[in-house]
């Protein structure tokens, strides 16, 4: 009965281990739906546009975006980490993904338990940006406005906790200055509150925030990176300024809901590294703003995110910020 037994077991996983090798051989036989947590517009959106347009490509499938906003990321994100591992719905994980299981007490998913994390897709600077007509044409004179406003200047951001958040926390702090912070869904809305004066000024992903700049409609006081951005040459950095604190490089990549065959996640990884080797997809995330363009392994990419985190803790301690 026993050996009857052990033989049953032995042939059940011998047809589960052939139906998950097989299930990676045809995969996929779909549309893949790509779900970015943020407004249309955002660094994360286009970011996801640009790829997710060329996997079609290598995949044979269509790779339709599908905007989930909420809750700083949280709403789109937990959609993903709930979904079906079948390598049909994917996340594009960001710098947010991390920091909010810290900025919130209940995020609804965790990051390093229900994710694959596959790979680095990009890095992105951010830009300190003004109104372009009513702004003020420095960061010596911004601060100094802050100063002699206590409270009284506002700015936007893509919502509580996200990078930029902290980021312009620390900025202030550094510059002894007070501002009002005014969270909106995404880096898109708060760089048209700029330009519509709902606000005094932000600090967008480059990506975002590049086309208003280039036309005018925002004024480039500073931007995030560790160098000069070569899209914007005569825009210092904040660590030229004195504001190295601020500093601020956000990163995006693809990740999967836990439980995801591995050959589906090899050919995932293996249609992204095409990808991102053209020189053409390289050009267009470049152009928006991105810093650097490549892939990750795995490992690399969740211990990003761990490092993330941890990064986001010991912000929120620095500036006393309570989760929400």
């Amino acid at each position: 009965m026993l050996v009857r037994s052990f033989k049953a077991f032995l042939s059940l996983l011998v047809v589960q281990l052939g139906a998950y090798a097989h299930a990676g051989q045809e995969w996929p036989t779909r549309p893949i739906k790509w779900i970015v947590p943020f407004t249309a517009g955002s660094a994360p959106d286009i970011g996801a546009r640009v790829v997710g347009d060329a996997l079609q490509g290598v995949l044979k499938q269509p790779i339709v975006i599908e905007n989930r906003p909420g809750a700083g990321g949280n709403v789109g994100t937990a959609m993903v980490a709930r979904a079906q591992p079948d390598g049909y719905t994917w996340l594009y994980s960001s710098s947010p993904t991390a920091s909010n299981m810290k900025m919130y007490r209940t995020p609804g998913y965790s990051a390093l338990k229900d994710f694959a994390h596959i790979s680095l897709i990009g890095t992105s600077d951010c830009l300190l940006v003004v109104n372009g007509t009513t702004g003020p044409k420095s960061i010596e004179e911004l601060v100094s406005l802050a100063r002699q406003n206590p409270g009284k200047l506002s700015y936007a951001s893509g919502g509580i906790g996200t990078p930029a958040h902290i980021a312009m926390e620390l900025f202030l702090r550094a510059a002894h200055a007070n501002a009002l912070h005014v969270p909106y869904k995404g880096a898109g809305p708060s760089t048209v509150a700029v330009i519509t004066k709902e606000v005094d000024f932000s600090y967008p992903t480059f990506g975002v925030a590049l086309p208003e700049v280039q036309g005018g409609r925002l004024r480039a006081l500073a931007t995030s990176g560790a160098k000069r951005n070569r899209t914007l040459p005569s825009v210092p950095t904040l660590e030229e300024l004195g504001y190295g604190d601020s500093a601020l490089s956000t990163f995006g990549g693809l990740s999967v809901p836990a439980g995801t065959p591995t050959p589906v996640i090899v050919k995932i990884q293996q249609a992204l590294d095409a990808v991102l080797a053209q020189p053409a997809v390289r050009a267009k995330l470049e152009e928006r703003g991105s810093t650097f363009v490549g892939t990750s392994t795995s490992a690399e990419y969740t211990e990003m995110i761990r490092r993330e985190i941890e990064h986001t803790q010991a912000m929120m301690q620095t500036l006393n910020i309570q989760p929400q």
